[in-house]
């Protein structure tokens, strides 16, 4: 796997974990505008998700590696986007990506004893373009 290094997110928790991953998917976005991407194609999206906080749960995790990969690699990898219902109405971009990425991870982690926080996702779609999308400070509990 190639090295990526991504943006930092500046916070004030004890503990930090990333997690890197990979989804083989297809979308595309019906409109003449979106160019080339108006037909069907596929993308290896490289997934980075930050996830802080202070205190540990009952093994000493934030939240097991395992548990982040089966929320985003289980529901995306090889799928077509557009069929989700998370982009009913709306078209599947990067930028939507790792924002449903994002309240997905987020949503397991406030079930969690000790309620961590998913900080930042980093959607990148192909080597040379990324999105990174982080929540707003009131999103996170």
């Amino acid at each position: 796997m190639i090295q990526q290094f991504y943006p930092q997110v500046q916070h004030s928790y004890r503990y930090e974990l990333n997690k890197d991953m990979h989804v083989a998917a297809a979308h595309f976005i019906p409109d003449d505008a979106a160019g080339p991407c108006k037909n069907m194609h596929g993308h290896t999206y490289f997934i980075n998700i930050t996830i802080a906080g202070d205190a540990l749960d009952e093994l000493g995790f934030l939240i097991n590696f395992k548990r982040i990969k089966e929320i985003v690699h289980k529901r995306y990898d090889h799928s077509v986007l557009n069929d989700h219902p998370e982009y009913k109405g709306v078209f599947p971009t990067t930028e939507r990506v790792a924002e449903q990425i994002w309240k997905a991870v987020q949503a397991e982690l406030q079930t969690q004893m000790n309620k961590p926080n998913c900080l930042q996702v980093v959607v990148r779609e192909t080597p040379t373009s990324y999105v990174v999308y982080r929540p707003k400070p009131e999103e996170l509990a």
